[in-house]
């Protein structure tokens, strides 16, 4: 999108530029658009599991608002360390920083039914997984051979594949109405349906920035039915301040070893995710490689944002990959517009009615949002594992990890007498799935004959560009 009135194109490539200011702060809040329900989502999600969110009655509600005012603060915080930059820290470049869906498959069995003291668990993982995080910057680029796209496919996959369950679960009325008349009612679907029919409208049919901000606008008018039908609550809002700042250890920090080891290894696929962000960044936008200095101090900025998030209460940071599209797709390379963008997300963070309003849509509704967002998830890992040579020995890895890991997760009983610590890491289904898929990859040969696969693969051999000598 060349516009002489933003910049020349060698200005556009150049993140040191920044665009006339009545360009640069709707280019910014662009920015804050196409992230913002991703962002604020994994929150209501932690909380729900724990028994404080969404139709729980708890009187610990607010303490899910907090949490979401502090994911929309800490994101605009980390945005700053990669745009600006402090010493080593930060990229540099136009990275906006969001709350993680990688990491929900591992909160979720911490907290699930424990109510609102469990969250000094979390909070404790992700301060260790967050400073484990900046440590693999200095020498992220030299482990990324340990996660080709076979891998990083299956992982993504995996997360996309652990969270669709919520999302059904979410438009059918919430894990409170289960079992009830009201679950799965008409008037339920009709509300999150309408979110997935206006997303998909937006999406296919209109283009700029009524097609990035999609799901946030078929919120809206999901909202809007909602209300119109006597489904909307605003009494929090009413009751919630016009200011706060962060409360340090707000929820508390405690230190459990399940949770530092599983926020450790998510945080290793995490920063590899980061590398391949800071990488479509500088193609898409300045067209040329990211440097090792880009990719070290974004992956400083990465684990330093998240490590201070888990000092206010809020979760894991990672940079967000729909950020990068909107960079490629609008041709602005500038961090000074995503700055602007942090800018709004701090402010956002300070005032929690924001937060409360958030809180007031109704779970059908959100759960037409994330129904889209959570298949996004798959079809992007599925997206990563097109890159993949699809031979026989690859064909195995995927089905082996697949397989265990996916089973895992749908049958967690089967780990009954496991240890507590191993079995809610396996239960999430990832890990593991993540572990066997990089050790296999490591180990086997490069080429798996035909009849070593042939008794297994009931004759359904790979159709990718993999072949064996000779052939």
């Amino acid at each position: 999108m060349s516009d002489a009135s933003i910049g020349t194109p060698e200005q556009l490539r150049d993140p040191n530029y920044t665009p006339p200011i009545a360009k640069a702060i709707p280019l910014g809040i662009q920015h804050v658009l196409a992230m913002f329900v991703s962002n604020v989502t994994p929150p209501i999600i932690v909380c729900g599991a724990a028994g404080f969110g969404f139709g729980s009655n708890s009187p610990d509600f607010p303490q899910m608002i907090y949490m979401i005012q502090m994911s929309m603060f800490f994101a605009g915080i980390a945005t700053l360390f990669q745009t600006i930059g402090i010493g080593p820290v930060g990229a540099r470049l136009p990275i906006v920083q969001g709350t993680s869906f990688a990491f929900i498959p591992i909160m979720i069995p911490l907290v699930a039914g424990k109510g609102v003291d469990a969250i000094a668990v979390l909070m404790g993982g992700i301060l260790v997984g967050g400073l484990f995080h900046a440590f693999l910057g200095l020498f992220i680029g030299k482990l990324r051979f340990a996660l080709p796209p076979l891998v990083t496919g299956l992982v993504v996959t995996m997360i996309g594949l652990a969270l669709v369950k919520v999302g059904i679960q979410y438009a059918a009325g919430g894990v409170p109405a289960i079992g009830t008349e009201e679950y799965g009612s008409l008037l339920n679907w009709t509300m999150a349906g309408t979110v997935i029919i206006v997303t998909l409208g937006l999406k296919f049919f209109t283009r700029g920035m009524l097609s990035v901000s999609a799901v946030l606008v078929g919120l809206l008018v999901g909202y809007a039915v909602a209300f119109a039908l006597g489904q909307v609550n605003l009494g929090n809002v009413g009751r919630a301040a016009s200011f706060a700042l962060p409360n340090p250890l707000h929820f508390g920090l405690e230190f459990s070893f399940t949770a530092i080891l599983g926020f450790c290894l998510m945080s290793f696929v995490s920063a590899v995710e980061t590398v391949g962000d800071v990488s479509g960044i500088t193609k898409g936008g300045a067209g040329r490689e990211a440097t090792d200095k880009e990719i070290q101090g974004a992956t400083y900025a990465d684990g330093l944002g998240t490590a201070i998030s888990g000092l206010f209460g809020a979760l894991p940071n990672t940079s967000f990959s729909q950020n990068v599209g909107l960079i490629a797709m609008t041709g602005v390379m500038s961090r000074g517009v995503v700055t602007i963008g942090a800018i709004f997300l701090i402010l956002c963070g300070l005032i929690p009615k924001v937060g409360a309003v958030i809180s007031s849509v109704p779970i059908e509704v959100l759960g037409g949002g994330v129904i889209v967002m959570f298949g996004m998830v798959v079809a992007a890992g599925i997206s990563m594992l097109s890159d993949v040579n699809w031979n026989r020995r690859n064909m195995v890895i995927f089905a082996i990890a697949l397989s265990l890991g996916l089973g895992l997760q749908l049958e967690p009983g089967a780990l009954q007498y496991l240890p507590q610590t191993l079995k809610v890491l396996a239960t999430s289904g990832i890990l593991p799935a993540a572990l066997i898929a990089i050790v296999l990859n490591l180990v086997l040969p490069e080429e798996l004959a035909d009849e070593s696969t042939e008794e297994v693969s009931g004759g359904m051999a790979g159709n990718g560009k993999g072949s064996l000598p000779g052939e």
